[in-house]
């Protein structure tokens, strides 16, 4: 209590950083006698002042704020009334009746903020005054202020008086429209779909609107009615609106008569100039569209923006794929636009099946260098056995990179045709890297003897690129005799071959074969590159049989040999390394350290945890880090945090 005093007297003095003060330390103290001093300075032209006294004004509360801050409403400064409805808004409830008082004020200004402040109460009470005024007040605005308000409280009771106000001029109306569906209780839509008739065509759009966000299904059959009757922009948008209670799945259990007038309707909101009436119609089309519905959707997508519209499109084609294959899509694939052509070639590619891949490949000559890569790929999807030919043609064109790609990936992963392996491996020798590529990938998908006795010899020409392709197609082939001749090529001159030799010799370290023997022989590899591989393959042997070879590399000159050591052995968490990882925690090269240390978390044990927690003492903040984050790491494991 004597804090309050002290806080009141500094409160009457004229210094703006005391006053500041006074007003904070009021709204901490809870003071109730500061309150009038607190809602004179809400004039203050010191803004700082001015937030002091709010924030006290708002901590405090309780009638004696609002009593105080009531007056202020009638102010000549804008600012202050704002502010001053501001914090009514917010405590306005703790003298609600107060609050009610205000809506009974001759001025009518007064009486609209009063049922502002009303609607920001969340107070049940507030509907039967606010229905009062939004029935009976004289005053246009405070009767639109009202539904404002009723639909920010948004509790059903309200729905009643709402209805009854559609009867009132056009401002209100839309007031009460908003209201009432936010509120979106089902008796507020027998009173919307009876305005419909009596309402100006502005009006009747925002109701429809209404209507489908509150989401009620027994207004469906009131807005189907209303349909044929309606002018087109509003029948648009209840095409929307029904869209939005239904869904598009449960238009086909409508009525047949309605069906197919409601799709006729659908047809005509596709040419609406708003997006979203033309993306509800294609989700109703979608699941009750035809060959015409087909034709307009892929009008209408041909004219969307990829990039813009991507969401947009993608809805389209899912309708024309889910519509399936019609005369309007097959034609698509002569459309004028480049982009219609590419729809159909994307819709006809998700409905798929054998008369989807003839179609696409009788398009194919007619075609233009985009489309004919288009239609490939959708072959790569929906192609069986039908188009080996065609992709066998395809062998033979080389001008498109792409095209000839996709030929390789069907006639090798897809179909597996081993007729087209020689001229497959002939490609081999083609000067384009993504050929040759694509080519080696094919030839390794179709195996057998006879591709495979051609790699054994391509592996000894002198060209290292061939050397380098054959030992990796030997390997993925994998015949029994292969792995003797990837032995050989761990002795290649070349670097690279060698690291290709040792991801062959990797797939056989699982088997009872000489593969872990392999990698090992070039863990002293002159070059950096191929010891750092021979480590990488050891740590992904399985059952561990790498980890002995794994603690020799850690004394590897190179680091990032060190580094991958490591980091094998912290994934494969062999205890057995602890002891020597420990040490290179002092290790030169910093990026070695910190994984060590990461390693060691990953292992854990009394060990490896002792090391870590000395490890903390190092002055290096990143260090000091990775340490604290290994440690948590054991802990975690450990059930201890």
């Amino acid at each position: 209590m004597t804090d309050c005093k002290r806080i009141v007297s500094k409160l009457s003095g004229k210094d703006i950083d005391t006053l500041r003060e006074a007003a904070y330390e009021a709204g901490e103290q809870g003071c109730v006698e500061a309150v009038p001093q607190l809602a004179r300075l809400l004039a203050s032209e010191s803004l700082g002042v001015q937030e002091a006294a709010d924030m006290a004004l708002r901590r405090i509360g309780g009638k004696e704020v609002v009593g105080a801050v009531l007056p202020l409403l009638r102010s000549d400064d804008a600012p202050v009334r704002n502010l001053s409805m501001d914090i009514l808004r917010q405590v306005g409830g703790d003298d609600f009746s107060s609050l009610v008082g205000l809506l009974h004020d001759p001025d009518p200004d007064i009486r609209i903020f009063g049922s502002d402040i009303l609607g920001s109460t969340n107070n049940k009470l507030a509907v039967a005054p606010l229905c009062d005024a939004l029935l009976k007040d004289p005053e246009v605005n405070v009767r639109y202020q009202a539904a404002v308000s009723l639909g920010e409280l948004g509790h059903p009771s309200a729905a009643k008086c709402l209805g009854k106000a559609m009867e009132d001029d056009e401002w209100v109306q839309f007031a009460v429209i908003e209201a009432l569906a936010k509120i979106r209780d089902a008796s507020s839509v027998n009173p919307l779909v009876k305005a419909l008739d009596k309402s100006s065509d502005l009006v009747a759009s925002m109701i429809v609107e209404a209507l489908g966000e509150i989401g009620n299904i027994k207004a469906v059959a009131m807005l189907i009615r209303r349909m044929d009757a309606s002018p087109a922009v509003l029948r648009n948008k209840i095409v929307k609106a029904v869209l939005h209670i239904l869904g598009g799945k449960s238009l086909t259990l409508l009525p047949a008569k309605d069906r197919g007038k409601f799709r006729d309707y659908l047809l005509a909101a596709l040419s609406d100039d708003d997006p979203e009436i033309q993306d509800a119609a294609i989700r109703g089309l979608m699941f009750m569209g035809d060959d015409t519905a087909s034709g307009e959707i892929l009008h209408l997508a041909a004219g969307m923006d990829p990039d813009a519209d991507s969401e947009r499109l993608e809805a389209a084609v899912s309708a024309l794929a889910a519509i399936g294959l019609t005369d309007s899509l097959t034609e698509g694939l002569s459309h004028a636009e480049p982009a219609g052509r590419r729809i159909a070639v994307t819709a006809l590619a998700r409905i798929g099946g054998e008369k989807v891949s003839q179609l696409l490949i009788a398009a194919y000559p007619e075609a233009d260098a985009e489309q004919r890569r288009d239609i490939v790929s959708a072959l790569l999807t929906v192609a069986g056995p039908e188009a080996k030919e065609f992709f066998l043609d395809l062998l033979d064109q080389a001008g498109d990179d792409a095209v000839l790609k996709a030929a390789l990936f069907y006639l090798g992963r897809t179909m597996h045709a081993s007729e087209a392996g020689e001229r497959i491996f002939a490609l081999l020798a083609d000067p384009r890297d993504d050929i040759k590529e694509a080519a080696l990938e094919a030839c390794t998908a179709l195996g057998g003897e006879e591709l495979n006795s051609r790699f054994l010899t391509l592996a000894d020409d002198a060209d290292p690129v061939n050397r380098l392709m054959a030992v990796y197609a030997l390997g993925k082939i994998g015949l029994p005799g292969n792995l003797a001749r990837i032995d050989k090529a761990l002795h290649d001159p070349v670097p690279d071959i060698r690291k290709i030799a040792l991801e062959a010799a990797a797939d056989a370290c699982d088997e009872e074969r000489n593969g872990l023997e392999m990698i090992v022989s070039r863990m002293d590899d002159e070059a950096a590159d191929v010891r750092r591989t021979v480590v990488e393959l050891l740590g992904r042997c399985p059952l561990g049989r790498g980890v002995p070879y794994l603690l020799r590399a850690l004394a590897d000159p190179d680091d990032w040999v060190r580094v991958r050591a490591v980091e094998a052995l912290g994934t494969l968490r062999a205890a057995e390394a602890v002891l020597r990882l420990i040490p290179l925690l002092h290790d030169p090269s910093k990026l070695v350290s910190l994984k060590t240390v990461e390693a060691l978390g990953d292992i854990g044990g009394e060990s490896a945890f002792r090391a870590l927690l000395d490890a903390l003492g190092n002055e290096d903040p990143e260090f000091q880090a990775a340490a604290e984050e290994a440690i948590a790491k054991i802990q975690d494991r450990q059930g201890d945090r």
